[in-house]
């Protein structure tokens, strides 16, 4: 099972009557000492900029309570082949035939995704419900198709992406909060989420829901559509808005408004969900044909002093942790950057054509860290990758706060650079020394260009522990760029912390590697 749909709630109840049941002056909460009391924003009707964050903020003052996920016994036990037989019927997309860039389709309740998600349509300023009817959709078997007002499970976004005049799937909210998206001629790979709580946590992770959306209507000859959402779960509420315009790089502005119901030790802001099951860094104990299997193969980190990080990722034999401490850090992203065929050698999954996600933050976030959570994974079925901006000290309870942020979804970061970057990294055994390994790290880039017979490289290594041996770095015309190796000697350490960074007489001329290494 996906890690997007480990996702657990109790007995709900529909968002209009769970506003309209509660007062707005709830207790235990700084904001709301001096509210009035009175009936929350309802979701249809007049709807404005701020509706959502009203709501949010109301529901934050009360107890959780979660979306109702009861199903007819006919569709109560789906597997995974008969939720993909229920299909959305294009024709009925919302806008279609309007002469819209976009329209929407919806997904059936049922299989992983039970929860019944409220969606309206904003046009002319006002909200109203999107209807359900069991005919919007297709059934693969009849039996399936119920008469109930089922609602549904979530949406995805459609757009002429790739070719002029043809509608394709581009983005989708669906499972708990996540979403993810594509750019011109991708295929899906990495998620991102709304909010996390608690992950890698030994207590468990909670998982945060997107319970309502509100779908604006876009103009004619607009290319460029706003999804609004309210986030809800046991500690938390929150208003999220997406301004989405797919393209070549296909951009997300973000803003979002947290309300947590208690403090919060360990939020997880902008967070990224990815896989990575091995490559040449990592391939202990599998048996695979093919060179590689992730969805990205590192992150990545703009710190807020100015550095590039580039740590590669890994399948451990137990779960790890890393935080990489910063202050008003400037971006982070799981990132692939392996794009021929031959880095995968897959025709059905196309991991090569697999998209990276950068966060740009909007405005100064403050102290933190970039945090890094990889789990074991036995297979390329699990999301076992997840990487997210940490405030320090955590998140109170009866507080706002705000994060606004740019994901770009796409083939690489949106920002050139004229640093040399890790073109590969690869590790083996060391022929005559069985607990030491071999690291090879091939760097690219703009450094290279033009140089003169005789430049001369070296590297930078460090480790927090062991020794680091028989540095070499020579040229690598085979991709224009140069190569790096040297042996890494552990001792009896269980774990080590490498860098290294490629430089000149005038200091570093590349992004900082740095690496965990475990037995």
């Amino acid at each position: 099972m996906l890690r997007r749909d480990l996702v657990k709630a109790g007995a709900g109840m529909s968002l209009l009557s769970l506003l309209g049941g509660t007062a707005l002056g709830g207790v235990g909460r700084a904001r709301a000492a001096d509210a009035p009391a009175g009936s929350a924003p309802s979701p249809t009707g007049a709807f404005e900029a701020g509706t959502v964050r009203q709501i949010a903020e109301h529901l934050s003052r009360h107890p959780y309570r979660a979306p109702d996920q009861s199903l007819p016994a006919a569709i109560d036990a789906l597997n995974f082949d008969q939720y993909r037989a229920i299909a959305y019927r294009p024709e009925q997309a919302l806008w279609h035939g309007q002469n819209l860039a976009f329209d929407v389709e919806f997904f059936p309740r049922g299989f992983l995704y039970r929860p019944r998600i409220e969606i309206y349509e904003v046009a002319d300023g006002k909200a109203a419900p999107v209807p359900y009817n069991p005919d919007l959709f297709s059934y693969g078997d009849p039996k399936l198709r119920v008469t109930d007002d089922l609602g549904f499970a979530g949406l995805r976004l459609r757009y002429a992406i790739n070719t002029p005049g043809v509608m394709e799937e581009c983005c989708v909210f669906l499972g708990a909060s996540y979403f993810r998206a594509v750019a011109k001629g991708q295929n899906y790979g990495l998620s991102a989420r709304g909010f996390a709580d608690g992950t890698g946590n030994p207590k468990g992770e909670e998982f945060a829901l997107f319970r309502a959306f509100w779908l604006e209507k876009p103009q004619p000859g607009i290319d460029s559509v706003v999804v609004h959402a309210l986030l809800d779960s046991p500690s938390v509420a929150g208003a999220f808005s997406f301004t989405i315009r797919p393209g070549d790089m296909t951009v997300f502005d973000v803003q979002s408004y947290l309300y947590p119901r208690g403090a919060i030790a360990e939020p997880g802001i902008a967070p990224l969900t990815g896989m990575f099951y091995f490559d040449a860094n990592d391939r202990n104990h599998v048996d695979d044909w093919r060179p590689a299997a992730h969805d990205s193969e590192a992150l990545s980190i703009w710190t807020g002093g100015g550095q590039q990080l580039w740590r590669p990722l890994r399948n451990p034999q137990d779960l790890q942790f890393s935080a990489f401490a910063d202050d008003s850090v400037r971006g982070f992203g799981l990132m692939q950057r392996k794009r021929a065929f031959a880095d995968f050698e897959d025709l059905a999954l196309n991991y090569e054509k697999r998209p990276s996600l950068w966060i740009e933050p909007i405005g100064d976030w403050g102290a933190g860290a970039v945090d890094l959570v990889e789990i074991p994974t036995p297979n390329e079925v699990n999301d076992n990758i997840v990487s997210f901006w940490r405030p320090k000290g955590g998140l109170a309870g009866g507080r706002e706060y705000a994060f606004t942020y740019r994901m770009y979804w796409g083939w690489d970061t949106p920002w050139p650079t004229r640093l040399a970057r890790v073109a590969a990294t690869r590790v083996g055994a060391v022929t005559d020394d069985r607990n030491a390994r071999f690291f090879e790290i091939d760097f690219s880039g703009a450094p290279f260009d033009n140089l003169p017979p005789d430049a001369k490289f070296h590297l930078v290594p460090s480790s927090s522990v062991g020794t680091i041996r028989n540095v070499v770095v020579e040229p690598n015309p085979n991709i224009h760029g140069w190569r790096t190796t040297f042996e890494f000697a552990p001792g009896d350490a269980k774990i080590a912390e490498l860098t290294c960074a490629l430089a000149d007489n005038s200091g570093p001329v590349s992004e900082q590697w740095t690496y965990r290494w475990t037995p």
